[in-house]
């Protein structure tokens, strides 16, 4: 995720100083009315937005995604991370063994990219949540497929950012090298990646950093009235309230997995109130804000798919189904029928120029981690 970083070392009291780059104050979200005749998805459907999602982005040489259909330059480092994820949702639903070497594709591509993930490369690395994606995903290969190597880079990358980023003193993670403020996007990725650590290695210091970096999060990033995430928290000031998706889904996913391992109930209590200001206070007819503007933001609805349906399928929780259910149906619906690639704004047509892959992502996620409704 790129950052300003010159204006951040500049005034590091702006509120501007999310993780979410670039620092553009999302759109206001369409009031198109919703239709209440939209089709349903299919799992047919599934493969064929996936198939024209890489038909339109992914660079079969670079073994990674290009940012647009312009095919210019490839997707931010970061985004790549979550793009991985997509392929293993992919696997995890067919059981297809073509898609397994999907997986293993771009992580080569990764390896070739990224100076095989040297987490002190500090060209390719310049921002700790820039790492933790990556090192999320890499748990979660290994978890999946059981390569070693994934979980050797996983763990070198995790020890490398906790020593650069965790804060011994007043605790919570660093977001960028500089130290300027801690943000809910190293913080509840670091906990879902120790999480991750300790289910894979056994080793309970994960779990206890798991724990430390949610509790710090809870107390500092948490609106504990409603369920709404702080995008930010700089020094001692008070926290910079900014609603994004990603945010709230990474905590969901944060008090999930940490519930699945603790079987205390207050995580999961958590989890759900997150998922409900989401859905209560985020969504405009239920529909899911369309965050970005041609920028990185637009693939934030891709990392709630992964960790709302977590809070349905492993907390249990299925009164939130039909919810995301009706987004995806939407978006769907909504998708340029001729590529069959999909937009950030669910309610509104698909544009049919240069779309990025960052937003062209969510909807695709979602089908693959969503069952269709009856």
């Amino acid at each position: 995720m790129k950052p300003m970083l010159n204006i951040l070392l500049v005034t590091l009291s702006l509120a501007a100083a999310s993780c979410s780059k670039p620092y553009h104050q999302p759109p206001p979200q369409q009031t198109i009315p919703v239709k209440t005749d939209t089709a349903k998805f299919t799992l047919a459907d599934a493969n064929t937005a996936y198939s024209a999602f890489n038909k339109y982005f992914y660079n079969s040489s670079a073994k990674l995604y290009y940012g647009s259909t312009g095919s210019n330059t490839l997707g931010a480092i970061w985004t790549q991370a979550i793009y991985w994820d997509l392929a293993m949702d992919v696997y995890q639903r067919t059981n297809d063994t073509a898609q397994m070497r999907m997986i293993t594709n771009i992580y080569a591509g990764a390896v070739n990219q990224y100076d095989n993930y040297n987490w002190s490369n500090a060209s390719d690395w310049f921002i700790y949540d820039d790492m933790m994606w990556w090192i999320t995903a890499l748990a979660r290969a290994n978890q999946l497929t059981g390569n070693a190597t994934y979980l050797q880079h996983a763990v070198a990358g995790f020890d490398h950012v906790w020593a650069g980023s965790y804060d011994p003193v007043k605790g919570g993670m660093f977001w960028d090298f500089q130290h300027s403020g801690k943000n809910a996007c190293i913080n509840y990725p670091t906990v879902i990646a120790a999480v991750r650590l300790y289910q894979i290695t056994k080793d309970t210091s994960y779990l206890s950093k798991a724990k430390a970096i949610y509790a710090w999060a809870k107390a500092n990033l948490v609106n504990p009235a409603n369920g709404e995430i702080a995008d930010h928290k700089i020094g001692d000031g008070a926290p910079g309230y900014q609603d994004y998706t990603y945010n709230q889904g990474t905590a969901i996913g944060a008090g999930v997995m940490l519930y699945k391992v603790t079987n205390d109930a207050t995580y999961l209590a958590d989890a759900k109130s997150y998922a409900d200001y989401t859905e209560n206070s985020m969504c405009h007819s239920g529909i899911l804000p369309e965050e970005g503007d041609f920028n990185e933001q637009g693939v934030m609805k891709s990392i709630f798919a992964q960790y709302i349906m977590m809070l349905i399928n492993d907390g249990g929780q299925k009164q939130y189904l039909p919810w995301i259910q009706q987004n995806v149906n939407t978006g769907w619906q909504n998708r340029d029928h001729v590529r069959n690639l999909t937009y950030r704004a669910y309610n509104i047509p698909c544009p049919t120029g240069i779309l990025q892959s960052y937003e062209s992502s969510s909807i695709v996620t979602f089908m693959q981690v969503c069952p269709p409704s009856n």
